[in-house]
């Protein structure tokens, strides 16, 4: 299986990573539909491993620290065969840094102050069970209303990474112009943006970026939340606090679009023997600049399915016959 480096770092993984947003679950995910959600996570994780998927993204907001408490569970004894990724940025434990949003009766908010990182990085080594990170990331920028220069977060990073907690330092969410004050004052690893073959918005500035500069990119939501895997179906409703129902791209309307695109696919899928999850994965880590492909899940089936788009090599033509297909679709309309 190919590994890859993140950034000229000595870390590698394999391309396709497990995302555990929904591990965390809340308010933004409906309650999973098996009998034993944290047992089934454990599961999924270990699956992960097993089949060669060893880059394991999480952040202290999904859930609360739950999905990080079950990392540190799933991973207690086997720690040194994953590579843990996580984050600092969304703070909810004192009134430090600038409101954003309210879940579950708990209000969060941006702060990349040095004060509360180094709070936040010890939270996670506790929750995930280890003594250092792999890869530690800026979650959400600071508030211009409580603003923390570039130049103060990242000194704290380096400091960290200097006492041995981190062995590398990501972003997330960000704009080049904040990209290049991360690299004036000492400089990354990662990027983990948004990016789909639905959102490739991307392409047009911070990719060039990053590949310029040698910066990996972590993907996150390739799948469009499941949208992309061909399970979501015309039927399929969501509440209002689900974070799908957000997504333009779940509009009815739009939605048929996307579903019928996936459905002239099969000639693909017939030819690579994969799935549809399979072959939306492998064409995302084909794309130039992207590094790894963050796929989220949290049943053992998906993650073993997710974990051989890996194995997966696309021709070029059919690379481009996705690409223009997906282009037809054009922008989704707004509901």
């Amino acid at each position: 299986m190919e590994l890859r480096s993140i950034g000229n770092t000595d870390i590698k993984a394999c391309p396709v990573a497990l995302g555990t947003w929904a591990m965390g679950g809340g308010a933004f995910w409906n309650r999973s539909d098996v009998p034993e959600p944290e047992k089934e996570a454990i599961g999924t994780i270990h699956a992960a491993i097993d089949n060669g998927i060893t880059l394991i993204d999480t952040a202290p907001a999904y859930g609360f620290g739950e999905s990080e408490e079950i990392i540190g569970k799933a991973l207690k004894g086997i720690r040194h065969k994953a590579v843990i990724a996580t984050k600092c940025g969304l703070w909810w434990h004192d009134d430090t840094g600038a409101f954003y949003f309210e879940k579950d009766g708990i209000t969060l908010r941006r702060s990349l102050d040095p004060k509360t990182i180094r709070q936040e990085v010890d939270f996670s080594l506790k929750r995930l069970g280890t003594d250092y990170i792999d890869l530690y990331q800026t979650h959400w920028q600071a508030d211009p209303a409580v603003p923390t220069p570039i130049a103060d977060t990242m000194a704290c990073l380096l400091d960290l990474k200097k006492q041995g907690k981190i062995r590398a330092i990501g972003v997330s969410n960000v704009t080049i112009g904040q990209l290049e004050e991360y690299i004036a004052a000492g400089g990354i690893q990662s990027n983990q943006p948004r990016f789909s073959m639905l959102d490739r918005s991307l392409e047009t500035g911070i990719l060039p970026f990053c590949r310029e500069q040698g910066i990996s990119i972590l993907a996150y939501s390739p799948l469009e939340q499941g949208l992309l895997t061909g399970a979501i179906t015309m039927d399929k409703t969501f509440g209002k606090t689900e974070y799908r129902s957000r997504i333009p791209w779940f509009l009815p309307a739009n939605r048929r679009k996307v579903i019928d695109m996936l459905a002239g696919w099969k000639t693909l899928t017939d030819k690579y023997a994969c799935t549809l999850s399979q072959l939306v994965i492998a064409w995302t880590i084909a794309q130039p600049g992207i590094t790894f492909a963050l796929c989220g899940g949290r049943k053992v089936k998906h993650i073993k399915e997710n974990a051989k788009a890996a194995l997966l090599t696309l021709e070029q033509e059919d690379i481009k016959r996705i690409r223009a297909d997906v282009e037809k679709l054009g922008e989704p309309a707004k509901g």
